[in-house]
């Protein structure tokens, strides 16, 4: 395996096997940390190989997170993963190493923080920039109750990009709880970060000024006579001065928020003496961990576009992904933006630290000018995109779906209310499988179909894909289209613009039911017309591109038909199917509906296709749930309903 080593030596015997729970490892000497610390990274890159998972921000936090379990007694000391996706040595370190083969598997191991596995585990939701407000509500509840032990958070991995995260560090700094801070600088997030503070924090990593600054400080003040003003006045401006030149973010100080760093955050003999000391001071406390992203494993080191940040399985040899060759709705997406941006001018791309994932890396390439990385900052970007907008551009906002949710204020008041051609592509949605909870796309239907003035659209197959994208940067208002994750037929980019916001009929069937369907739900649905029809049922199918608005000829077609059912992957909630039954009531249209949709809950992480089939979406649940809607209609008839073969 291509990785520095580290692990057991000759005759040594292992470490891993025997921890099982933080308070082992407080055990180890130093020399026995370092050995355990090689184990675990050749542990993760064996196991994350076979199950595909965040590899990267796991490989550079080993130190740290065995730091954090020899100084901290967890779940007393309370630990908080801004960015969970950092947290599978603390899993390893928690008593969970063995189950790691079922990792992202239904039933099996979160590949987060998940309450439900450990109570070492305190925040599910992985969404960046949120630790700091978890850590000191947490930190505030302790104060009040009097409770022993400490609130440390781990931020970092490109958390601090995001707004969120300010706001929280002024409160913090008010409140002044006892909380430790522990800011991982990894000089990268899904890429590398961006941002006048994270260009700082490169160049202070470089820098031995600030260290020698401070360390030399002491004895340089004591040493300067009093002249004209008190001594003591004249030597704090004088270090308030020094460190303005030398640590521009000695703003945390200035917040009231003491700072320490920055440490080699793979000395862990060092990130250990610097935790104890910020335990003994009292407030907040910033402890700088410099480390550095897939430490430990030579293809993750040399990764420069975040492919081993979250992997699929991969050859440990060679580090080739395992869908490597695939053709993803990224990929087309990806050529159908550069190929209408070569066409005009105005369009302009905009992401929150994800150029890879979202398919920009072309763009970013080929237009530099045009393209804008905000940072893990889904706010910011949607109202930055409304100023675009505003001057004569033409904002495409590239964001995953479970992340757009973070700024549904701005989609509505910032881009809705003003009506702004801006066109938002929304990756990942419906149910994305692994990640779990707080990454199935399966709200954005509801809460976009919310925003007056906003066409919601999801296509069928990459090639429709391309054209509502066109569709989308030529409509003079908001526009979202909403894709899955997963592979296409072929690599086709199809930019031709639809001349209506319209549904397309796929199947004619005869009257029995009509099948309305929205996005990859549509292969489905045809495949249960088919069993339908196989038993003697006609069903006809419609592709329900667009969700708003709702295509007036539904009307005759529901009328026409017997029964109705909507397929979509999204919530039962706000989405197709609802849009559906509203459309019904105002045209006074009275026909049996079934809706397949998921349910009106948080999903758990698995395969894609095992919880489709769990909640329904499939040929098979989609003809049974089609003889259900029409029951009441065979019966009136005094016909009898046939199985479904």
């Amino acid at each position: 395996m291509p990785a520095p080593g580290g692990g057991s030596g000759p005759g040594a015997k292992p470490l891993l096997p025997q921890i099982r729970c933080a308070a082992d490892c407080r055990r180890l000497s130093h020399e026995e940390c370092r050995q355990l610390a090689g184990e675990i990274r050749d542990f993760l890159v064996e196991r994350v190989s076979r199950t595909g998972g965040h590899l990267g921000p796991n490989l550079g936090v080993v130190e740290l997170t065995l730091a954090l379990h020899r100084v901290y007694d967890s779940p007393r000391d309370q630990i908080v993963f801004d960015t969970g996706h950092q947290a599978y040595v603390h899993k390893i370190l928690t008593g969970r190493a063995d189950q790691f083969p079922t990792l992202r598997q239904s039933g099996g191991l979160s590949g987060y923080p998940s309450r439900r596995e450990s109570p070492h585990d305190l925040v599910e939701n992985s969404h960046a920039s949120t630790g700091l407000s978890y850590a000191l509500g947490l930190a505030q509840a302790r104060r009040r109750r009097a409770d022993p032990g400490r609130v440390v958070v781990v931020v970092g991995d490109g958390s601090l990009t995001g707004g969120m995260a300010y706001e929280a560090l002024n409160n913090i700094g008010a409140l002044r709880p006892d909380l430790t801070i522990v800011l991982n600088d990894n000089g990268r997030s899904y890429a590398p970060t961006v941002g006048g503070l994270a260009e700082h924090f490169a160049r202070l990593r470089l820098d031995p000024r600030y260290e020698a600054a401070k360390s030399g400080i002491g004895d340089f003040l004591s040493s300067i006579p009093a002249v004209g003003e008190p001594a003591h006045e004249m030597a704090r401006r004088l270090k308030t001065g020094m460190k303005q030149l030398v640590s521009p973010h000695v703003f945390f100080e200035d917040l009231g928020i003491k700072y320490s760093g920055p440490i080699d955050g793979h000395d862990q003999r060092s990130i250990e003496s610097a935790l104890s000391l910020a335990n003994r001071l009292p407030g907040p406390v910033v402890v700088h961990v410099v480390t550095e992203k897939g430490h430990g494993f030579s293809f993750a080191e040399a990764d420069e576009v975040d492919k081993f940040h979250g992997v699929s399985s991969f050859d440990i040899s060679t580090g080739k992904l395992s869908s490597a060759n695939s053709v993803s709705y990224t990929d087309v997406f990806e050529d159908v933006l550069l190929e209408l941006a070569e066409e005009d001018p105005r369009l302009v791309a905009i992401t929150a630290a994800m150029a890879s994932s979202t398919g920009l890396l072309k763009f970013a390439a080929r237009f530099p000018e045009r393209f804008y990385d905000v940072g893990i900052a889904e706010q910011h970007a949607v109202t930055f995109a409304a100023g675009l907008a505003m001057g004569g551009m033409h904002p495409v906002v590239c964001i995953y779906s479970t992340f757009l949710q973070r700024a549904f204020d701005q989609v509505m008041c910032d881009v809705g209310l003003h009506n702004l051609p801006v066109t938002f592509v929304l990756d990942r949605s419906g149910v994305t499988g692994p990640d779990g909870s707080s990454h199935h796309g399966m709200f954005d239907l509801s809460y976009l179909r919310l925003v007056p003035n906003m066409v919601v659209s999801t296509p069928r197959d990459g090639a429709e894909l391309g054209r509502l994208v066109a569709t989308g940067v030529r409509h003079q208002g908001p526009f979202a289209v909403r894709y899955p994750r997963g592979p296409v037929a072929e690599r086709v980019a199809d930019v031709r613009p639809l001349p209506h916001l319209d549904w397309e009929p796929v199947r004619e069937g005869g009257g029995d039911v009509l099948i309305c369907a929205a996005g990859k739900m549509v292969a489905v649905a045809e495949n249960a017309a088919e069993l339908l029809s196989d038993s003697g049922f006609g069903a006809s199918v419609v592709n329900a591109r667009f969700i708003k608005p709702t295509d007036p000829r539904l009307a005759a077609w529901a009328r026409a038909h017997r029964a109705l059912v909507t397929v979509e992957d999204n919530s039962v909630r706000g989405g197709l199917g609802a849009s559906v039954l509203e459309f019904l009531a105002e045209h006074s249209i009275s026909v049996p509906l079934r809706q397949v949709a998921l349910p009106d809950r948080f999903l758990g992480h698995g395969a894609q296709a095992e919880l489709l089939a769990e909640y329904g979406l499939t040929a098979e649940g989609v003809a049974e749930a089609a003889l259900a809607a029409l029951e009441p209609a065979l019966e009136k008839g005094s016909d009898t309903a046939r199985a479904v073969g």
